[in-house]
């Protein structure tokens, strides 16, 4: 290891082109931290926004939270994790870079038997996707579930988890090659976003789906509510469409007394308990090969501006890492 490292540096707001890639102090773990050797990093959407600006950052700001590599140095008073030991993590910061630091209880073990990539693509979205369909509504085998996006990091993932569970999946696509991803990972019935309130009540004989987990926001609240059956959930995760305006919760009670939460993956990573019980059933899933991680691309740390640029088209599918 060395006093500096490459990193990604961001002196101003503004488009890709503002991540340079710079020399910058190799960083060293504190109380409780351990410091990792990168040996991938996920790019994830919340980083445009804070390259944007529209999300305020300091500058020089190094993007990044999501990461897998080898522990290469731990601080005072860490015992759950050694030097030497393969880790991932989506609760870190500035991973765009060599090297990175991170507080060792959110350091999870990575299995021998999982490559640097699936390791580096799973945290942020397989803990989210973890998270929605077997705690903000617990699905069961005779439940309907609906997903938007589902074709995009999180939606793909949790239709393969739903499936698992033996849930019948209905998947939201745009495209047809979307509808055709959805597809080979399992989903039951695949539909376009029009009108898709109507069609999936003709799926459900009329009653409506059990839970619409939607990531869309704007441009579908309305129809999700539609979409659901008396007493059921609609579980808002992201608002790509931009966010649902302030709406009378009155009209909860007017479609069928239905539950609307708004959940974010922090409520559900509490305590190290709850992490690791997530984790694992997720690495033992992709080990076992019931879960299949997509990476979409793959970046030198030079090229994160092209990543950026790639991921902002939306015209990519899984994860898109940088290989320092």
């Amino acid at each position: 290891m060395t006093d500096t490292m490459k990193a990604i540096a961001a002196q101003e707001s503004g488009g890709p082109d503002v991540l340079q890639l710079t020399d910058a102090p190799t960083p060293e773990p504190g109380p409780d931290q351990v410091l990792v050797r990168t040996a991938a990093t996920g790019v994830n959407f919340i980083e445009t926004y804070q390259r944007e600006g529209i999300y305020p950052v300091e500058h020089p700001f190094t993007p990044g939270s999501e990461g897998a590599g080898v522990v290469t140095a731990v601080g005072e008073n860490v015992t759950s994790v050694s030097v030497g030991q393969r880790v991932a993590t989506s609760e870190a910061t500035r991973s765009y870079a060599e090297y990175f630091v991170v507080d060792a209880a959110k350091a999870m073990p990575v299995p021998d038997e999982m490559s640097d990539h699936d390791a580096a693509a799973l945290p942020l979205q397989g803990l989210t996707a973890h998270y929605l369909v077997r705690s903000t509504f617990e699905l069961k085998p005779e439940h309907t579930a609906v997903i938007t996006a589902a074709s995009g990091g999180v939606g793909g993932l949790a239709i393969q988890l739903m499936k698992r569970i033996g849930a019948t999946v209905i998947a939201l696509t745009s495209t047809a090659e979307k509808a055709e991803t959805a597809r080979q990972l399992g989903a039951d019935h695949v539909l376009g976003y029009e009108n898709f309130a109507e069609q999936v009540r003709e799926l459900t004989d009329g009653r409506g789906a059990d839970v619409i987990y939607d990531s869309v926001g704007k441009t579908t609240f309305d129809e999700s509510l539609k979409a659901t059956r008396v007493r059921g959930t609609v579980v808002l995760f992201g608002g790509s469409s931009g966010q649902v305006p302030p709406f009378d919760i009155q009209r909860l009670n007017g479609s069928g007394a239905l539950f609307l939460t708004r959940p974010s993956l922090v409520h559900y990573l509490r305590d190290a308990e709850e992490r690791a019980w997530r984790w694992n059933e997720l690495t033992d899933a992709v080990v076992a090969g019931d879960l299949k991680v997509r990476v979409g691309g793959t970046y030198p740390l030079a090229d994160t501006a092209q990543a950026h640029t790639d991921l902002e088209s939306r015209k990519t599918q899984g994860k898109l890492l940088l290989l320092p």
